[in-house]
């Protein structure tokens, strides 16, 4: 896709925190598995998608799933967050889904820009909800 200017739009990646209401952990990992399927369709990939590993250094409760998430463009990152599929799942995700933690991941150093995932399998490397 091009920017009204003609200037080619680049990928857009999000580093997305998720964290379970409490006992819902497998409801949170089950809605993900379902809209997350809706990615591809808009052109996306889930690059990563994992957990914190038991015993990572932190502040605070971390999150039950960390993912990201690359779109390759914002006008298809919107087509996805208001596809009616992701929409009619809201209570759903609302009865699992305590909090979101968003962040635009900016990507630099060796195999930025070329479509490389971040890390390894299951390897974990804000819009507030």
């Amino acid at each position: 896709m091009r920017h009204a200017n003609g200037m080619p739009e680049s990928a857009v990646v999000n580093c997305v925190l998720l964290w379970a209401r409490p006992g819902m952990e497998a409801a949170l990992s089950a809605y993900e598995d379902k809209v997350l399927r809706l990615v591809a369709e808009h052109g996306g990939r889930v690059l990563e998608r994992g957990t914190v590993l038991p015993g990572s250094p932190h502040d605070g409760e971390p999150p039950t799933e960390v993912q990201f998430l690359e779109m390759p463009s914002e006008a298809s990152l919107d087509a996805y967050v208001n596809d009616p599929r992701r929409l009619a799942m809201a209570a759903e995700r609302d009865a699992a889904i305590a909090r979101t933690d968003l962040f635009r991941i900016q990507r630099f150093g060796p195999g930025a820009g070329s479509g490389r995932a971040l890390g390894g399998p299951g390897r974990v490397l804000g819009v507030r909800r």
